[in-house]
């Protein structure tokens, strides 16, 4: 079907549709014809030049549009002259031909009607209404209502019983029916044939009660409307790509077509690695801690025991959080030897001893009497505390877990600060595993940020200054400050931001001040204070990239093409 002659102004600004990109490029978003999210995943990808048999296609279309075209008075659109033609073949020669000029192309979509094997009956041989009328109308002495499925069938007696009536074409008399008019008007047949010739109808409520019918289906279209280009001729002259030394010596340049250069085409895309959004946000973190004069903790033991996981923080031995549905107990082995100094990362020694740090001139650290002190402040008391007085368990504290949280570097930290006492800052940002459900907001691993700060005559309102100063260069500037509770820190509060996208306030970590009953067994001095805080990485991720559910940003459901295409990040920035 010939459209309308178009004007020049319908076509202005379409000089990216006459071939100034390849294909590959004019499908990106900027291609002025929008792309129906359904259909962007074929159009998006270009005709596979390296399969001979579709460039074959492409081909020979191309003289089959410049054809129609030379016999059309006007435009043409391509699901009416090429309805067999795949979207992919047709986009390819359209964008052969529009790199010449040859013709000028835009893409329309429409709406198209289908209708049902049921509606294909209807319009065929009337509607089920229609069926039970012309029965009635037939039976001179009126047709017993038992008898209507046997002449018309189950389904057209059920349905076109009760329309019938209410169109005032039957009557009931009894148990018989009969007509109550001479003619009638099958309404729905009329319909469903406009439908079945055009694939559309005038009236929008005629195709709404028929979809309510279940007697037709949409189909969105999409097809491109095509004129003739300034460059247009009836058929495609061959262009040469390559000036070649054949052609020089044998003067063949002069007459051959040679293809110009389209010096405003964009390359294809490159294929690269990509950092995913919580690698780029972790480094967004350690730029803000390295900043801020921090060091970064070794974080390389995801396996703990329940000493340094635990008991070294003060955590007794009862608490839920020790429970199997709150951790991971490792099977095999079940447990490890009592806390020890670290060997080196080198060859043995001369003597076949493995290198200590105190062998290579590092502080002594007396880890047995840390072990006694951790033991003894957990079962009566120590440091002016009455401890928890309970029997403590070394089998419970040599247990082997997955850790919990990334606390358990800092207290190890701590305990080799004790050594050398001084104003220390510390952080780590690894992943740490949970025995939790997984929803869309929880996962059984996840990435946890942690600062320490160590130094003499720290205060808590030190520690609500310094958290409005730290999550003020990540963009978050007001905050509240609830008190809360934790077992290694006392004064314990949970730290709430206000998210301007969600006009409420959320919870953004959890801080403190580390208990001198976690501290003083290591043998740092009495009057040296620790901050200690922590937040997940997660969740300002998914606020950052405005992800939902978790498990879209970690796991197996990560979508790659999220990957690859999400841009950089600044916390500071919106």
């Amino acid at each position: 079907m010939a459209l309308p002659n178009a004007s020049a102004d319908d076509f202005h600004g379409e000089l990216l549709l006459r071939g100034k990109f390849p294909s590959a490029i004019a499908d990106q978003p900027n291609f002025n014809c929008p792309v129906p999210k359904f259909s962007r995943e074929i159009i998006s990808r270009p005709l596979n030049q390296s399969d001979p048999k579709l460039v074959a296609m492409a081909a020979e279309l191309t003289g089959q549009v410049l054809e129609a075209l030379d016999q059309a008075n006007g435009s043409i659109l391509s699901a009416d002259a090429f309805p067999s033609v795949d979207f992919t073949t047709m986009k390819s020669a359209l964008d052969r031909l529009g790199s010449r000029e040859m013709i000028l192309y835009r893409q329309t979509d429409r709406e198209e009607a289908n209708l049902t094997p049921e509606a294909e009956g209807i319009a065929a041989e009337g509607s089920h209404e229609a069926k039970v009328f012309e029965a009635v109308r037939q039976a001179m002495d009126g047709l017993k209502i038992a008898d209507l499925p046997g002449i018309v069938g189950k389904e057209s007696a059920k349905v076109g019983q009760g329309k019938a009536f209410k169109e005032g074409w039957i009557k009931k008399d009894k148990d018989l029916l009969r007509a109550a008019t001479d003619q009638i008007q099958d309404t729905s047949r009329e319909q469903l044939q406009t439908i079945q010739q055009t694939r559309t109808h005038p009236d929008p409520k005629v195709l709404t009660e028929l979809r309510k019918r279940k007697l037709i289906t949409m189909q969105k279209v999409i097809s491109f409307e095509i004129k003739k280009g300034p460059n247009y001729a009836p058929e495609l002259v061959k262009e040469e790509t390559d000036l070649t030394a054949d052609m020089i010596a044998s003067g063949a340049w002069k007459t051959v077509k040679l293809k110009s250069y389209n010096f405003k085409a964009m390359g294809a895309p490159t294929l690269s690695g990509a950092l995913h959004p919580l690698n780029k946000v972790r480094h967004e973190f350690r730029q803000i801690f390295f900043e801020m004069g921090f060091e970064e903790m070794p974080t390389n033991r995801y396996v703990e025991t329940g000493f340094w996981n635990f008991d070294a923080l003060f955590v007794p031995q009862q608490h839920p959080a020790r429970d199997l549905q709150d951790t991971f107990y490792i099977s095999d082995p079940p447990t490890a030897s009592k806390p020890r100094a670290d060997p080196l990362p080198t060859e043995k020694l001369a003597d076949g001893s493995i290198p200590t740090p105190e062998s290579q001139g590092a502080p002594q650290q007396d880890y047995a009497s840390y072990w006694d002190s951790v033991k003894e402040v957990h079962e009566r008391g120590k440091y002016g505390s009455i401890g928890y007085r309970y029997p403590f368990r070394d089998s419970e504290s040599l247990k082997l877990v997955l850790r919990t949280h990334t606390t358990a570097v800092s207290t190890y930290m701590l305990h080799k600060l004790a050594a050398d006492p001084r104003p220390a800052r510390y952080f780590s940002i690894d992943r740490v595993f949970r025995n939790e459900t997984v929803d869309a907001t929880h996962l059984a691993e996840f990435h946890q940020v942690e600062g320490v700060i160590a130094d003499f005559g720290l205060t808590l309102g030190g520690l609500i200054g310094f958290m409005e100063v730290f999550f003020g260069k990540m963009g978050i500037r007001r905050l509240r400050f609830k008190p809360a509770y934790n077992p290694y820190t006392e004064p314990s509060m949970e730290i709430f931001g206000f998210h301007e996208g969600l006009d409420r306030w959320v919870e953004i970590g959890n801080s403190g001040m580390f208990r001198p009953e976690m501290l003083e067994p290591m043998g740092l001095p009495r009057n040296m204070r620790v901050y200690g805080w922590g937040l997940s990485l997660e969740r300002p991720t998914m606020i950052k990239y405005g992800v939902k559910n978790i498990r879209e940003l970690l796991g197996h459901k990560v979508d790659l093409n999220f990957v690859e295409s999400n841009p950089a990040v600044r916390l500071e920035k919106d």
